[in-house]
């Protein structure tokens, strides 16, 4: 039975979000706009371009201390907050419909996948969405095409490193690496 609940608060409180719930035509709207402006993102000249536009996707002004090259990818970015002195390189793809927290001071390499969505392992129900947060505490990096997948934090200070894929939350002043991504070493 389809929920009658805001769409958007079922998004980011992590319970099944079904094709046919009645407002997902208003979902499929913020979309439309969410590309739209992302194409335009993707052809902007300047770093300063890239972050006027990603504010109007996120729908919150990115402050000035903060860096995003092109090209980069979102779904939809008004789930998604980002902090002051954020670096995030080219070619990163964020899924947020869960909600994407990035706070102050974080590193983000290039073709760096942050994904707040997953679907049901049935066949039956594989087209509803499940959609979990990911946060990135303040100082963490985010090395090189990692994958950092729905429901995990990132801790204070920690460093993930290039081609990891993170399932399960990663504790502050910490290393990991790996397919799934483990506990290397703590930072001193």
């Amino acid at each position: 039975m389809p929920s009658h609940k805001d769409i958007f608060e079922i998004m980011k409180s992590g319970e099944e979000v079904r094709q046919d719930h009645p407002q997902y035509g208003q979902f499929m709207e913020v979309v439309a706009s969410t590309i739209k402006l992302t194409a335009a993102l993707n052809v902007s000249e300047d770093v300063s371009q890239v972050r006027e536009l990603l504010s109007e996707i996120i729908g919150s002004k990115i402050d000035e201390s903060t860096a995003v090259f092109a090209p980069f990818y979102i779904n939809f970015g008004k789930h998604t907050t980002i902090g002051k002195n954020v670096f995030i390189n080219h070619a990163c793809s964020f899924l947020d419909l869960g909600g994407i927290t990035i706070e102050d001071d974080v590193l983000i390499g290039p073709k760096v996948n942050l994904i707040t969505e997953n679907h049901p392992i049935n066949p039956a129900n594989r087209k509803t969405l499940i959609c979990k947060p990911i946060v990135l505490k303040r100082n963490a990096w985010i090395g090189a095409a990692a994958t950092i997948l729905p429901g995990v934090t990132i801790g204070e200070n920690a460093v993930v490193a290039a081609g990891s894929v993170v399932t399960k939350n990663v504790p502050g002043n910490t290393i990991v690496a790996g397919v799934p991504a483990k506990h290397v070493k703590d930072i001193a």
